[in-house]
């Protein structure tokens, strides 16, 4: 039998100490799997001295991450130490430039330097691996990148923050409002006590980013994604929705379009029917729409310990067998430009709430205002009694839903009905996602 593998581990909080849970609970199945022990023989983190509940007694320890990605007692690098810049970019640098394979979880990493450590791996001929960095224990990226390769993909879609999904799912289903929803989730430590990434949809869009490259061949690029958080969200949207026959998710989208690629997160309704609006709580979820397998759908822990620990190791049996995936599917040097989608020109059908003066001639106006610019109306409902959900007094709850049309031209719609002054507040609209 070869040599063990050796393991260099910088971070060990959640994350790192269910790694090597795992890799010891599993160390007979991994021997048996790779043909090869794997043994944690360094670890990196700012406390030497806590207790973490792992016995950590042979590993070596570094009080330095960058030292420990270049030390020669390691065969691999696993990066669990999070952060788009600082250590965690210098380390994964430091070890693919010694000649080291890498895994990570660490899609803030991914979002903004992928491509130039995708180039580094190779140049280096050893892996970038990064399972864990996408919807936690869900095998997503081997999926798009080993599993799907002899299919041409349309669209990606899916769940893929779970503090969302739960906030999301409790306010549908207790009739909670968010502000209610959101301290729940601190509380019990899915969501920070910041949640602006998480709830503003940047954590979404930086795995997007990640999700987008694979399935469509194109250098990764966070920064052309749309984004919308949940935070406009309200229970009258919700029950808008469930009446519809649709439930409102955070969904990060990329499709391929005539225009270019469109990479869009923001809250959407999808059809009740559909498996992504099925999932519930801190679950995540993605829909492939390919043109072989047509639609399929992957549902699972999105986070937690052991869900992304299972990733990492996955990851790390890879390695140890001599798998040497090109990162994002594609030698570099092949990976197309991104060609990015202006979401002005993004066409679909619409849910449109708006909180209007009960005044005569108030709704025909605004249905003007969607006429005059070849807006069709599925259909316009004055939902509840004046003043029922919450909006000032003498105003009323109305709800349009559009036939399929240009995000540009129904801004401007919306931009008329303001101008006109029949509105109390800014309108919202949420886009549909249909089968």
């Amino acid at each position: 039998m070869p040599a063990p593998l050796r393991i260099g581990l910088a971070g060990l909080g959640t994350v790192g100490a269910s790694v090597v849970r795992l890799l010891d609970r599993q160390a007979a199945a991994l021997t048996a799997r790779t043909a090869r022990r794997i043994e944690v023989s360094a670890v990196n983190a700012r406390d030497p001295n806590k207790d973490r509940g792992v016995d950590l007694a042979r590993a070596k320890w570094f009080g330095d991450a960058v030292a420990l990605a270049r030390s020669p007692d390691i065969d691999i690098f696993v990066e669990l130490i999070g952060g788009a810049d600082g250590p965690a970019l210098e380390a994964v640098e430091a070890a693919l430039s010694a000649g080291k394979s890498c895994v990570t979880a660490n899609k803030a990493l991914l979002a903004k330097h992928g491509l130039r450590l995708a180039r580094l791996a190779e140049e280096n001929g050893v892996a970038l691996s990064f399972e864990a960095s996408v919807a936690g224990g869900v095998p997503i990226v081997k999926t798009l990148r080993e599993g799907l390769a002899g299919n041409s993909i349309e669209r990606v879609y899916g769940i893929l923050n779970g503090t969302c999904n739960y906030i999301l799912s409790r306010m549908e289903r207790e009739g909670l409002s968010f502000d209610a929803c959101l301290k729940e989730a601190q509380r019990l430590g899915y969501a920070e006590a910041d949640p602006t990434f998480d709830i503003g949809g940047f954590d979404t869009a930086h795995k997007l980013a990640i999700l987008t490259s694979l399935a469509f061949g194109v250098q990764i690029d966070a920064e052309a994604v749309d984004v919308e958080g949940i935070q406009s969200i309200r229970l009258a949207d919700l029950e808008a929705a469930d009446e519809l026959g649709y439930r409102v998710k955070l969904l990060g989208v990329a499709r391929r379009t005539p225009d270019g690629i469109e990479q869009r997160v923001a809250p959407t309704m999808a059809p009740k029917s559909s498996a992504i609006a099925q999932v519930m709580g801190v679950t995540n979820a993605v829909t492939i729409d390919a043109d072989a397998v047509h639609e399929l759908t992957l549902v699972g822990p999105g986070a937690g310990g052991e869900a992304t620990a299972s990733a990492v190791v996955a990851d790390i049996a890879d390695i140890a067998r001599g798998v040497r995936s090109k990162p994002f599917g594609l030698p570099t040097s092949e990976l197309a430009p991104l060609e990015p989608a202006p979401m002005q020109l993004h066409l679909g059908g619409y849910y449109v709430r708006l909180c209007a003066y009960d005044r005569p001639g108030a709704a025909a106006a605004i249905a003007a205002r969607f006429a005059e610019r070849d807006i069709s109306l599925e259909s316009i409902v004055q939902r509840r009694r004046p003043g029922a959900e919450g909006g000032p007094p003498g105003t009323a709850p109305v709800v349009l839903i559009t036939y399929a049309t240009h995000e540009k031209t129904l801004r401007e719609a919306l931009e008329a009905a303001v101008a006109d002054g029949f509105l109390a507040e800014k309108p919202q609209f949420i886009r549909i996602e249909r089968e």
